[in-house]
């Protein structure tokens, strides 16, 4: 595996280094990136990343070359390093690049777009195939002209051995809070970027705080648009009364957290380009068997909607979205039929080793140990 170093600092350690991580050998380089990074500062660090991965990638060898993105410019030392070695690649798409940055007003230089998108038509031009993790997704690589034949969907993983613990974690994590104790709580997790338009939370706790004063908001993470958040909280009078701000934790820490939830949610700034997303949070939700709310539209909403699990939030009006999400946490019944069907789901259908499974034969039949079927 070559990847980087998440606790590279600037300044810091220099140059690559190698180690065992479950029997896998993992070749790290240290390049400082947060999501608090401006967008011109992260492409550095992608750019980065990829003219030296590219080096150490080639030099190293193997069977096929597996290729995840975002970012786009991953495919720079896939495609170097499958050419050096004559193996084929596979390139997984997480995100569609340049679409989602061009949606969001990120990436505006008509040089840079066009730029972008050569990248794209490269990075599946020289892919045997191309993993896609939804079918949003899929149609975005196959209208850039990639054999249909040549994509699966497989989409991110429930892993229930990781989150699915029990109550007694989600007990400990409400003991340690006073404000929490045994009131409700609709829980985010994970980062404040400027995707994820987390300002929302706080508009709908301002709404729920007339309906139902009880009902706790908590968001565990950080970002960009921490700040922002906090600030927008304190506007409307909400913070630290029934909006809360956790600081970032573990990702070790997320399963008592969703234990300790009465609801997940995932959330994405109001963009049809956003839709097609894979969100861990999604699954992460489903994984510790807990109902999921989210406010957009696109296969996660249609998935919602045709299996119980969860809510789909008015993206325009927070007091509809609040007074929907005060009746569902006061709703035992809801509840219980929501969670036993985010279980059934994340095991039918998107359990770790199933899927684990689908890609296993993807890449066997990539390489030819395995006929198509």
């Amino acid at each position: 595996m070559v990847t980087t170093d998440r606790d590279a600092t600037p300044g810091g350690r220099q140059g690559w280094s190698t180690t065992e991580v479950a029997g896998i050998q993992v070749h790290a380089l240290p390049v400082p990136y947060s999501n608090r990074m401006s967008y011109a500062r992260r492409i550095g660090a992608f750019m980065q990343f990829a003219i030296q991965a590219a080096r150490e990638a080639s030099r190293i060898g193997g069977d096929l070359v597996y290729a995840t993105s975002t970012p786009l410019t991953i495919a720079i030392p896939a495609v170097r390093a499958a050419r050096a070695h004559r193996i084929p690649m596979v390139f997984e798409v997480r995100d569609l690049w340049p679409q989602i940055p061009v949606a969001v007003g990120a990436l505006r230089n008509p040089v840079l777009i066009a730029m972008a998108r050569r990248l794209e038509r490269y990075a599946y031009r020289n892919a045997a195939h191309v993993i896609a993790l939804s079918d949003g997704m899929r149609d975005g690589v196959v209208a850039t002209g990639h054999p249909a034949s040549r994509v699966t969907v497989i989409p991110n993983a429930c892993d229930r051995e990781m989150f699915d613990v029990g109550d007694e974690p989600g007990r400990e994590i409400r003991a340690r809070y006073e404000w929490l104790g045994n009131r409700p709580m609709v829980v985010y997790t994970g980062t404040m970027g400027l995707i994820n338009g987390v300002g929302y939370m706080a508009r709908i706790a301002a709404a729920a705080a007339a309906i139902d004063p009880d009902v706790r908001f908590v968001v565990v993470g950080d970002g960009r648009e921490a700040e922002q958040v906090r600030s927008e909280a304190v506007t409307l009078g909400i913070l630290d009364r029934n909006f809360f701000l956790v600081p970032p934790a573990a990702k070790a820490s997320m399963p008592a957290w969703l234990s300790a939830a009465t609801i997940a949610t995932s959330f994405v700034i109001d963009k049809p380009a956003l839709w097609a997303n894979s969100a861990n949070k999604f699954f992460d939700a489903l994984a510790a068997a807990r109902p999921i709310a989210i406010n957009y539209g696109g296969w996660q909403a249609n998935e919602i909607n045709e299996s119980g699990i969860g809510l789909v939030l008015d993206r325009q009006r927070p007091e509809v979205a609040a007074a929907h999400l005060v009746r569902a946490v006061r709703d035992d019944a809801w509840l219980r039929t929501a969670r036993e069907s985010a279980r059934r789901l994340a095991t039918e259908r998107y359990d770790r080793d199933r899927l684990t499974a689908r890609l296993e034969d993807v890449m066997l039949r990539v390489v030819g140990a395995r006929p198509s079927t």
